[in-house]
């Protein structure tokens, strides 16, 4: 099946069931282009505002859009599309509907509740969601591998880091602008979008022109996303000429907490408020057990970087893609921070990472 098909039946299947449940007639959304819940439900989403419903007697999605080149507001149209049809009674909406839309609706004579059926649909991804995470993932992956390669060409000059240049006997200093830039570049180049979502040292107080500096803790994050509109998630803390001590303590920490939550989730389905406190408690447990030493997010990837499951008693469970998100602090100033993608398989099976490259500190290990 086609992916666009693919995304829109396994839409049809969870928002039939809730209109069942709820004894209503359809399902109705409306937004732009940009709305990640329209484009889920429809393959090519149209430019412009557009409106889209699942009339579940019928089992088919109806579409209007001001690209139509017809008059009036799409969800106007929509709504009396519906009412054309017999539909009458109750239309299940998303939290978020459109204020004008919901008044269209109300025109019309409809009823109007709000579910959460699609959320709950886009919580779980297909197999063609996965791929497209996957590349996301990919260009993530290299452009993070860009800024470790520069890193470990750099050299020690003043006691900051900084890049040969020309015949080599000139240097220029590494930034953290510097990164930045050469992680888009290398993203862009492996056909992804940074979609501004790249920073390095985000936590940091550290002025990003100012030269970086050997033996501190340098974070990497970025979450581009693909063509076709899905994000990926990484993480990775890099140090030049590491001294060990805690912040090579602080590192086995967070990269056991993986393998733990790993390990829990091959055990069946947890929430996301019990995954994040065991990777929390698998940071502790190696000493480090004050309040601001220890920062864990879960979070699911898709069309959004950041999208269910995400609260507290969201089910992370089959066929859910979630970032693990794990930091510890070395010092007032810097922590070993990292960041992966996992999708969950079925119960009983090792949830797979995916393009996950060395989480080492050392630039050179992650080449």
């Amino acid at each position: 099946m086609p992916f666009g098909d693919e995304r829109r039946q396994r839409a049809a299947d969870v928002v039939s069931a809730a209109l069942t449940d709820r004894c209503a007639a359809a399902f109705v959304h409306a937004g732009s282009d940009r709305d990640p819940g329209l484009r889920y439900c429809v393959p090519t989403p149209p430019s412009g505002p557009t409106a889209v419903a699942y009339d579940g007697t019928a089992d088919e999605w109806l579409v209007r859009s001001s690209a139509d080149g017809i008059g009036g507001h799409p969800a106007d149209r929509l709504a009396s599309a519906l009412a054309d049809r017999g539909l009458e009674g109750t239309v299940l909406t998303p939290p978020r509907l459109p204020h004008d839309a919901a008044i269209y609706l109300e025109r019309a004579g409809f009823d109007l509740a709000s579910t959460e059926a699609l959320e709950r649909a886009r919580a779980t991804k297909t197999a063609g969601e996965r791929e497209r995470i996957a590349s996301a993932q990919q260009a993530a992956a290299t452009g993070i591998r860009r800024a470790a390669s520069l890193l470990a060409e750099s050299a020690v000059d003043d006691g900051r880091l900084a890049l040969a240049e020309g015949d080599g006997t000139e240097s220029v200093p590494l930034t953290a602008a510097h990164l930045r830039t050469a992680i888009d570049e290398a993203i862009v180049g492996a056909g992804g979008f940074p979609a501004g979502n790249t920073a390095v040292d985000p936590d940091s107080s550290r002025n990003p022109d100012e030269p970086l500096r050997p033996g501190e803790p340098i974070v990497l994050a970025t979450a581009p996303r693909d063509r076709t509109g899905y994000y990926g998630g990484l993480v990775r803390t890099l140090v030049v000429d590491s001294d060990g001590g805690r912040e090579r303590r602080v590192h086995v920490a967070v990269t056991q907490s993986f393998r733990s939550a790993r390990s829990m989730l091959t055990a069946g389905p947890e929430s996301v408020t019990a995954v994040e406190a065991d990777l929390e408690a698998e940071v502790r447990s190696f000493g480090f057990d004050t309040d601001r030493t220890v920062a864990t997010e879960v979070a699911g990837v898709g069309l959004e970087p950041r999208e269910r499951p995400f609260a507290g008693g969201d089910e992370v469970g089959p066929g859910a893609v979630v970032r693990l998100d794990v930091a510890g602090a070395v010092d007032s100033d810097s922590r070993i921070r990292i960041a992966d993608v996992l999708v969950v398989s079925d119960e009983g099976e090792r949830p797979e990472w995916l393009v996950a490259p060395s989480q080492s500190l050392s630039p050179a290990s992650s080449l």
